[in-house]
């Protein structure tokens, strides 16, 4: 069996929020994932994949321009495309423990996206 390096679970974990396949993005978290971003905050599993699966309503493509994978650490900076917004550039940083998502941290300029949501 082999260990998955940092930045491949960070490959699948977009991957699979692309898809829409939230189970296998449980699979990736820690049981006690931490989650900063720009529209909110979450605090553990449950809470952070029904962050995903809310901004998963309206996703339509994450357009992945360059991801960075230092040790544990990985930075994906891309661009969210959803239905109500135009695309943003966004960049995730992310904390990989014993082959799991420990730590999230999510940083854009949110306002057309609020704008969007409150059509």
């Amino acid at each position: 069996m082999t260990t998955k390096s940092a930045r491949e679970i960070a490959e699948t974990y977009f991957t699979s929020w692309e898809a829409g396949d939230f189970e296998a993005i449980r699979e990736l978290l820690a049981e006690d994932v931490d989650f900063v971003g720009a529209l909110g905050t979450a605090s553990g599993v449950e809470e952070a994949l029904g962050g995903l699966k809310g901004l998963g309503q309206v996703l339509e493509k994450i357009d992945v321009q360059v991801r960075v994978a230092e040790g544990d650490d990985v930075i994906t900076w891309y661009d969210l495309h959803t239905s109500i917004a135009p695309a943003t550039p966004t960049v995730n940083w992310m904390h990989i423990e014993n082959g799991k998502i420990t730590r999230i941290r999510v940083t854009f300029d949110p306002r057309e996206m609020l704008a969007g949501f409150g059509k």
